[in-house]
């Protein structure tokens, strides 16, 4: 039987959002003051007034624009030295170390930026479907390549990532609204299942 197991990353593995834990690692003094100038946004996110992504665009970019490709993987590695296992639910850690890998695909779909998760989603021996970071001459631009990587735009990614496959179940984990579509997408599906 050929299974295919679509995961959600921050929240469902992890205990905490990794973005805000990455952006803070990466410049604290930076992350900071930016915190403070976005509050009025995130506020207007909480009441829903204001476009998650663009939001998301704003902070990560008040960050990490600019940056060199080099960096920002090398402090992706650190943050990933310093911060695996202990950000994991040590129960989503022990069911993906017993999957049977013979007849099974295993997919990290995360809106969080690939720039951070792929350290994470390599240890876990997994395929990373998330937001992708723009570079360009190996510079961080600020922009992400395509959509924010949640709600719909994840089945998207994986019927992309799937086309031509067969499965004879796909089974989805998530924790929040924006996995919503995926887990509607798959065979069998699991809310806050590792919680």
């Amino acid at each position: 039987m050929k299974k295919l197991y679509l995961f959600d990353f921050d929240g469902t593995l992890t205990y905490k959002d990794t973005m805000f834990m990455y952006l803070k690692f990466y410049n604290p003094a930076r992350f900071n003051f930016q915190f403070a100038k976005h509050i009025p946004l995130f506020i207007l996110l909480k009441l829903k007034l204001a476009n998650a992504e663009r939001v998301k665009k704003s902070f990560v970019s008040s960050i990490l624009k600019g940056q060199s490709k080099a960096k920002i993987e090398a402090k992706s590695k650190e943050f990933f030295e310093k911060y695996y296992p202990e950000i994991f639910r040590e129960n989503a850690l022990e069911f993906i170390k017993n999957i049977d890998r013979q007849n099974t695909e295993s997919l990290i779909v995360s809106a969080s930026l690939d720039i951070w998760v792929k350290p994470f989603a390599e240890q876990l021996k997994m395929k990373l479907l998330a937001t992708r970071a723009e570079f360009k001459n190996d510079v961080f631009t600020g922009n992400f390549i395509g959509e924010n990587c949640n709600g719909e735009e994840k089945v998207k990614r994986v019927k992309e990532e799937i086309a031509g496959k067969k499965f004879d179940k796909i089974i989805a984990f998530g924790d929040t609204s924006g996995d919503r579509p995926m887990m509607e997408f798959a065979d069998e599906s699991h809310y806050q299942f590792f919680h």
